[in-house]
């Protein structure tokens, strides 16, 4: 069996993409009603706004867009550059960095534009998508669920022809477990989002606190030796 890095294993996707729903409810439903977690349905909401003369939103829009194109860049670059450092990996870092973000937005007064939160989110999840890649060797998104549920139901389908192929199945299971975790997050987030309001983003940390203490220690004890491996997928 491969020994995956820690920023690879199969529970950390899990918590990512637990987080990733967190982000779209809390967006969604308590800041500026956009998805920052991704942005094909905000291509449709974009064109909807021009249409609609309703150039406000189309600019809300448009900015969490922006900052998503310019988190994707960055963290291509970041990650090329630590990868030079063999100190902490990029991962570790990002997390770090990402429970910084959560932090300040958390305690931003209510009036505070919602475009700080779908722009800032939006950043943060470009920069999770592009870094978290491949799950034990299999790609894998963090942040949205679209290619989970078509990978559901190819590799459900596979496994039925061919029942002896275990791993069909578990790829099935592994899937079927991001969209669920997935769900999970979007739902906590509404109901904390209902009784704290913007402050509801605070408990995204919780999260992110959990992972950076794992990836950290990996980085520190248990992978101290293997900098140079680059994860798979990049």
């Amino acid at each position: 069996m491969e020994d995956y890095l820690e920023c690879e294993k199969y529970h950390v996707f899990l918590l990512l993409i637990f987080v990733a729903g967190f982000y779209g409810a809390y967006t969604l439903t308590v800041r500026g009603h956009v998805f920052s977690n991704a942005q094909t349905a905000n291509l449709v909401l974009f064109g909807i706004a021009i249409a609609d003369n309703n150039f406000s939103k189309a600019a809300s829009i448009f900015s969490s867009m922006t900052a998503y194109f310019i988190g994707t860049m960055l963290s291509e670059h970041l990650a090329w550059l630590f990868h030079k450092i063999h100190f902490l990996r990029w991962d570790t870092l990002l997390i770090g960095i990402d429970i910084i973000i959560i932090t300040i937005l958390g305690l931003l007064p209510s009036y505070t534009s919602d475009i700080i939160y779908t722009s800032s989110i939006g950043f943060m999840c470009a920069m999770q998508f592009n870094t978290f890649r491949q799950s034990e060797g299999i790609p894998m998104s963090t942040t949205f669920v679209t290619n989970h549920v078509r990978q559901t139901g190819s590799y459900f389908v596979r496994w039925l022809r061919k029942r002896e192929e275990k791993t069909y199945l578990i790829r099935f299971l592994k899937h079927l477990g991001m969209i669920i975790t997935f769900i999970t997050g979007v739902i906590v987030s509404t109901i904390l989002g209902h009784l704290f309001k913007s402050s509801a983003i605070l408990f995204a940390n919780i999260i992110l606190i959990i992972l950076f203490i794992d990836l950290l220690r990996a980085d520190l004890i248990k992978e101290k030796d293997r900098h140079y491996q680059i994860p798979q997928g990049h």
